[in-house]
């Protein structure tokens, strides 16, 4: 509360990306792809997405894209902003939304619990990351030269960019690499995480259905 109070108050860069990144670590705890494919399905329909609304739109607009418009209109903390230059007198920011951190997030996230599993790590593994992570390891690796491509592509042409269009490529292709490499590309698109929240009603189903074996047995009986 105190960090937010501060920046409606001064709406300073740095406060803004510091609840940025707050929201980013949030929203990639809280969701979840539920399987590898779903994430395949995902990413490839915002690739054309994103490509869309900064490539596609200033071509039937005159000016900005729609995508560039907005980030720069909306004056909260939905992007993370990078200072071209630190001289004094208005800064120029680079811009990067927070869905091109949170929709490849919890991919790698997906990942890292698919190694996991591979590995035998049981909960909370996040306590003891001592085991193998090469899917992990390959699409966050894969994340961070993505990112830089876009920035230095970006630099280079002055011109807005799709993050997603490097990001996608980059994330599902490393991870594809690597299932081809280790040869468990069928077991990475078999991969899906059960729902949790299920548990308890499955257990009283079950508990339910012994029940009532019980109570028809006892008629037997009599």
């Amino acid at each position: 509360l105190p960090v937010a109070g501060f920046y409606f108050y001064t709406k300073h860069w740095l406060l803004n990306n510091l609840m940025g990144i707050a929201f980013c670590i949030k929203g990639i705890e809280s969701l979840s792809l539920g399987s590898f494919k779903v994430g395949v399905i995902l990413l490839s329909g915002l690739f054309f997405y994103d490509i869309f609304w900064v490539f596609g739109t200033d071509k039937l607009l005159t000016g900005d894209s729609v995508m560039v418009t907005v980030a720069k209109s909306l004056d909260a903390p939905i992007k993370l902003l990078f200072p071209k230059t630190l001289a004094a007198g208005k800064l120029e920011f680079s811009i990067l939304g927070l869905g091109d951190i949170v929709i490849p997030g919890i991919l790698v996230a997906l990942l890292l619990r698919f190694d996991s599993l591979h590995a035998n790590a049981e909960p909370p593994f996040f306590h003891a990351f001592r085991f193998s992570k090469p899917y992990f390891t390959a699409c966050l690796v894969a994340y961070v030269l993505g990112l830089a491509l876009t920035v230095f592509i970006m630099e280079y042409f002055k011109a807005a960019q799709p993050a997603l269009l490097y990001l996608v490529p980059a994330c599902l292709g490393s991870a594809l690499l690597v299932g081809l490499f280790r040869g468990q590309l069928g077991a990475l698109f078999a991969y899906e995480e059960e729902d949790e929240s299920l548990e308890p009603l499955a257990a009283d189903g079950d508990s339910t259905d012994a029940a009532e074996g019980e109570t028809s047995e006892a008629k037997k009986v009599k």
